[in-house]
């Protein structure tokens, strides 16, 4: 059973930046697809960020040009650089593990609450 654990979340003011990191129990080398999903209070969890195995990202357009989705395969670790965060911004953010490149991911993490100031 994998284990995906984030980290990273806290309370900032509009203009910071935050990194999120998801510890995996495993390799995150197995998985086809690691991403970052979000939600906010009232609304459906919606994709934030992700990135195949081979290096290809892809990002919601909310966040393009402000938010970095990375991974450290040696130490099993996937992080969100956030920076340039609004209020908008403010949610539970996921980590997620896929085998697959279609679809949900396989597996979840607990989330970590972003939660952002004017």
């Amino acid at each position: 059973q994998v284990q995906l654990v984030e980290s990273g979340g806290g309370l900032v003011q509009a203009g910071g930046s935050l990194r999120l990191s998801c510890a995996a129990s495993g390799s995150i080398f197995s998985f086809n697809v690691m991403g970052w999903y979000r939600q906010a209070p009232g609304k459906l969890r919606e994709l934030v960020a992700t990135m195949t195995r081979g290096g290809t990202t892809n990002y919601a357009d909310s966040v393009k040009g402000r938010f970095t989705i990375s991974r450290d395969n040696a130490k099993n670790t996937v992080y969100l650089q956030m920076n340039s965060l609004k209020p908008d911004d403010t949610a539970v953010y996921y980590c997620s593990a896929a085998t697959h490149y279609v679809g949900q991911p396989d597996y979840w993490g607990q989330g970590t609450q972003v939660t952002v100031s004017s």
